[in-house]
């Protein structure tokens, strides 16, 4: 049965409803974002709003108040849902190297031998808007990274314009889901001053109708003063960060390219400007998702990768090898050589011994013709044994010549 694209997916993600919304590995954080907006709001809407509402509006135009909040909290949580559960950019992974880019290398060992070796440059030169910026090759997704581009660790892919994962959505935020982070969190900000505000409007309303201190007002209503509270301290986090955005918007950086290359002083080539940075953010029209996890996988054929070396001997090694058959060779012609010289001067020559000397050139040919064929399978098979056992006939095929020599001359003194 074919499987479908989330099913096999390598990154860590986690998917719903089929792989039509994808998560982060850490989308069990979503809940607890979810409940950091949502009990906030309950409060304020039962313990504020409607008491606010029969004190400064008493007829039903009073529900303005109670009707506000619930809706601008239902819309941050939509933005939450819409930066959480959607691809915020990953570029597909490669099932292998990219070929165009292979180096091929070898490296000598000490026995001579080379060793193929295949190489990928971790860096590659492109042009942005005229400019040469460097990319880097990724070895997990086996790809070169697009300008921008950064591998998230927790996910385990690459997002293209990488700002940052954050645990507080359970997803990253890339170029697909950025836009909608950031009304996320300008949003939350806003809910955030107008709890704030309302809480410290109804205390101002409790102060007035019965003519009372502060202190008095927040033990009539003390859910107003922990709202206050809470706001107060939610508004350094959300509030410091919507305001960190707006300068990296206004500049056109991510938060990844701020963090790392602050120190470097490069040129950011990027920022075109804050009117128009702003209008490439919010203005754009969101990128089409490069993934398609609910099409079914499509079996590739393995591909085999020709290397551009070999597992031969170096020139050298090799020419040293020739040289040293060559010289085995001649020394076998040699020894056939002095054994005809000898047959033939023993043939023409009288004497009583020379059945004896027939027996030692025959034993001498025989030495001759075994190491013949045992030269050829060495240098066929490179087996040292048999290098071995040539050389120990050349020893004795050596010894027999020279004693089949020295006896010849001795006849010819006699």
């Amino acid at each position: 049965m074919a499987r479908r694209v989330f099913e096999a997916w390598k990154g860590s993600n986690k998917f719903l409803f089929g792989g039509r919304l994808i998560f982060g590995p850490d989308a069990w954080s979503i809940p607890f974002t979810f409940l950091l907006i949502i009990t906030p709001v309950c409060f304020f809407s039962v313990f504020v709003a409607t008491h606010l509402r029969r004190e400064l509006l008493p007829n039903n135009a009073g529900h303005v108040f109670l009707v506000a909040g619930v809706l601008f909290t239902v819309f941050v949580l939509i933005l939450l849902f819409l930066t959480s559960a959607r691809d915020p950019g990953i570029v597909p992974r490669n099932s292998h190297p990219p070929e165009e880019e292979l180096c091929y290398d070898t490296t000598v060992s000490s026995d001579g031998r080379q060793t193929p070796t295949v190489q990928i440059p971790r860096t590659k030169e492109v042009m942005v808007y005229g400019v040469s910026v460097r990319v880097k090759y990724c070895d997990t997704c086996m790809l070169y990274r697009p300008p921008r581009c950064s591998h998230c660790s927790i996910c385990n892919n690459c997002v293209e314009r990488f700002d940052h994962h954050c645990p507080w959505v359970g997803q990253c935020i890339g170029v697909r889901n950025y836009r909608y982070f950031f009304m996320f969190v300008s949003s939350a900000t806003i809910l955030c001053i107008y709890i704030f505000s309302m809480s410290a409007l109804y205390i101002k309303v409790l102060m007035d109708n019965h003519q009372g201190t502060v202190w008095r007002a927040m033990r009539e209503s003390p859910w107003a003063v922990m709202l206050m509270i809470y706001c107060f301290i939610s508004l350094w986090f959300v509030g410091g960060l919507t305001g960190f955005h707006l300068y990296l918007i206004s500049t056109n950086q991510t938060t990844y390219e701020n963090f790392r290359y602050r120190s470097d002083n490069r040129i950011n080539v990027y920022n075109r400007g804050c009117s128009n940075n702003f209008l490439e953010t919010f203005c754009s029209k969101v990128k089409p998702s490069r993934n398609d996890f609910r099409a079914f996988i499509k079996e590739e054929s393995p591909r085999n990768i020709t290397l551009a070396t070999t597992w031969e001997r170096p020139e050298e090694a090799e020419e040293e090898n020739r040289e040293e058959r060559r010289q085995k060779v001649e020394d076998d012609l040699d020894i056939d050589e002095d054994v005809l010289k000898l047959q033939h001067r023993l043939n023409v020559e009288e004497g009583s011994d020379t059945g004896h000397h027939k027996i030692d050139i025959d034993q001498m040919r025989v030495g001759s013709n075994e190491r013949a064929p045992t030269i050829q399978s060495e240098a066929r098979h490179g087996n040292w044994e048999t290098r071995r056992n040539v050389q120990e006939d050349d020893v004795i095929a050596g010894s027999s010549v020279r004693e089949s020599r020295s006896y010849a001359a001795a006849d010819e003194g006699r």
